[in-house]
């Protein structure tokens, strides 16, 4: 047992260690053709240096990271096990009675690990830098102000009317838009109120509507019941879940929220009536890393493991880099069609990922059992 758990604290050092420096040799190479294309950008503007550039470029930093994960598994994996093995370390364990599934155990915990404390940990990090990087960009260096600025622009809005008919929803639709001191101000509202069946109960229109402390205030409103004269109200309050916050996010990128605030947004988004696809695939994506990391560390044992003395190590170690590739491409493509709506975003996300572990096993078992 003492020599057992020494040997797998060995390995497990050995393996976190290549995987760290693959992440930051990875990520800073990816950085570094990021910031050249802000700096190129940002010469465009003279009110734009190159701090700024710099500012957005660190920001996306644990945004990349989590992106790199399963290659730098694969890759510092392949790293690890062909030097262990080039240095029959590996070769002396299988004497030693060791088999290659007792001393793949602690490189498979690891990268489980890794996976883990990046869905759990680095994720609300990189949700909080990616979304600020992302106002600086659309801020100083894009035109239109990007997604997350809404001044200007037509909005629509569904939310449920509970306090005014069971099941009930009301819709929102406001011809201007504009952000004023991060609070909420829209021109020229309607407000439909319908009943369960979607059957219309009640029309308000309004010249002027903010939102504050989650109530829409409309100002100057009238109401129109059908088959009824409009009436002058004057100013009403309607309850609503959304936040100034919560409507821009509704825009946003998924990578700009935490795996911790998903779920509640997604009830959210399903509720006012949108499309909650991308960020549930987003959620499923990041509940997958940690799988997606283990497959990627099998398929790295499966094709560096092979002893020197047998040739064609190199193109065994080629096949386990192309075998990953391959695996994130379909990955990838699996993403798409679930962003469509073509699979399920469940599906979508964990295909790919236990197809990929049930060829990294049978790899295994073909090259260590026969």
């Amino acid at each position: 047992m003492p020599v057992a758990t020494t040997l797998s604290l060995y390995l497990g050092r050995q393996f976190i260690a290549a995987v760290l420096a693959m992440i930051a040799a990875l990520t800073g190479l990816v950085s570094l053709f990021d910031f050249i294309d802000l700096l190129r950008r940002a010469a465009t503007r003279p009110d734009v240096g190159t701090a700024l550039a710099l500012q957005i470029a660190a920001l996306r930093l644990p945004y990349y990271c989590m992106e790199i994960l399963p290659f730098a598994v694969l890759l510092g994996g392949i790293v690890c096990f062909w030097r262990l093995t080039r240095s029959s370390e590996l070769i002396v364990a299988r004497a030693a009675g060791v088999s290659a599934w007792q001393f793949l155990a602690a490189p498979l915990a690891s990268a489980l690990l890794l996976g883990a404390l990046a869905t759990a940990v680095l994720s609300p990090l990189s949700s909080a830098m990616f979304a600020h990087a992302e106002a600086l960009d659309n801020l100083y260096l894009r035109n239109g102000g990007g997604t997350l600025d809404l001044s200007g622009g037509q909005l629509w809005l569904r939310q449920a009317d509970r306090g005014f008919a069971p099941g009930g929803v009301a819709i929102l639709h406001a011809r201007a838009v504009h952000m004023q001191h991060g609070e909420l101000d829209l021109g020229g509202v309607s407000i439909f109120r319908l009943d369960g069946s979607d059957h219309l109960l009640l029309r308000i229109e309004a010249p002027r509507a903010q939102l504050k402390h989650r109530q829409w205030r409309l100002e100057n409103a009238r109401t129109v019941k059908p088959d009824h004269l409009p009436v002058a109200v004057g100013t009403i309050s309607l309850p609503t879940d959304f936040t100034v916050r919560r409507v821009q996010e509704s825009f946003a990128s998924p990578d700009a929220l935490s795996v911790w605030t998903l779920p509640d947004f997604i009830a959210l988004l399903q509720r006012s009536g949108f499309s909650a696809i991308r960020h549930r695939l987003h959620f499923q994506a990041l509940l997958a890393l940690p799988l997606l990391a283990g497959t990627m560390a099998l398929v790295a044992a499966g094709f560096s493991m092979r002893p020197a003395r047998r040739g064609g190590v190199a193109r065994m170690i080629g096949s386990g880099v192309v075998a990953g590739f391959a695996l994130f491409t379909v990955s990838k493509i699996a993403e798409q069609f679930g962003d469509s709506g073509a699979l399920p975003p469940i599906m979508a996300a964990w295909a790919p990922t236990g197809a990929g572990l049930m060829l990294a096993i049978t790899l295994l078992l073909h090259l260590e059992d026969g």
